[in-house]
């Protein structure tokens, strides 16, 4: 009996060790990161090419990092998107050809599964220096010139996982420019000699981002702003539109081939037309290459 009894004792307590052992397993976190970097290259050459056309060598590189934290009704998302790119044609000087810092928040208590409270914050600018070419002389854009913050605390309505649909009748807008000719100029919409152009008004932004066939992804966002607050009672019937697609296909894990425009119309923005007038008018960014990229978890 004391032998049985002994045998017991010791079952149970593997036992128990091996429940310990179990319950000692980490949690699953309510984090999740993300990420990826992209490297693109493109050349063309020619040697004695009787239809013409001039050498040309452009390199565009890319790093996206994402955090996101969800716990019950609370959410967090993060991001930092970040490109940069150069191109050099026949013996031209190099010139960037794209130029973005993009970071991004935003939290949100869920109402239901589909409708959250939410507050974004946003934050975007360049890193170097931009230029109006051919006219390599004249600085036109640089870091915090401009520069944008925006502040927003609305509604988010997600119908499906890949599309969020987010609204707010209350957000601020800060254009900066921290660059004393550009300022004096009022570039991006600043009062000439100012450095800062706040604007209050309503924002609605909808994201997209779904694998619509084996091997394509969409990822597409449109924002659109209109401002309460403008002086001039005839631009308060005008809307900021900022759209950016990009299609990402890729060939296999290191080789993807990218895709995409970016449409831009500012009311404040003026651009020389190259005709003698100058005003607010559509700009449009095209982009295609094939390049390496890493993607991490």
């Amino acid at each position: 009996m004391k032998k049985k009894f002994t045998l017991f004792v010791a079952i149970c307590i593997m036992t128990s060790g091996i429940v310990l052992a179990d319950d000692t397993t980490e949690p699953e976190s309510n984090w999740k990161f993300s990420g990826f970097f992209q490297q693109s290259l493109n050349q063309v050459a020619f040697t004695n090419w009787a239809a013409g056309g001039e050498n040309s060598f452009s390199s565009t590189s890319q790093a996206r990092f994402d955090a996101n934290y969800k716990k019950e009704e609370y959410t967090w998302e993060n991001y930092i998107d970040l490109q940069y790119g150069i191109i050099k044609i026949s013996d031209n000087p190099v010139r960037k050809n794209v130029d973005k810092i993009d970071l991004f928040s935003k939290a949100g208590r869920q109402i239901n599964e589909k409708l959250s409270y939410t507050a974004i914050l946003n934050f975007q600018s360049q890193f170097d220096k931009g230029y109006n070419y051919p006219n390599d002389s004249i600085v036109v854009s640089r870091f915090m010139a401009p520069g944008y913050l925006t502040a927003a605390l609305g509604f988010d309505y997600k119908p499906v996982e890949y599309l969020s649909i987010f609204a707010s009748p209350a957000t601020g807008k800060f254009t900066f420019v921290l660059d004393d000719d550009l300022s004096a100029q009022g570039a991006y919409g600043v009062e000439p000699g100012k450095n800062l152009n706040p604007e209050f008004g309503a924002m609605v932004r909808i994201e997209l981002n779904k694998d619509v066939v084996t091997n394509v992804n969409v990822n597409s966002r449109i924002i659109l702003f209109n401002n309460y607050t403008d002086s001039d009672a005839s631009n308060r019937k005008n809307t900021d539109v900022d759209w950016l697609t990009q299609l990402n296909m890729p060939i296999n894990s290191f080789l993807t081939v990218t895709a995409g425009f970016h449409l831009i119309y500012d009311h404040d923005i003026k651009i020389d037309k190259g005709d003698g007038r100058v005003g607010p008018t559509t700009q449009m960014r095209q982009q295609f290459g094939i390049g390496f990229v890493y993607n991490f978890k």
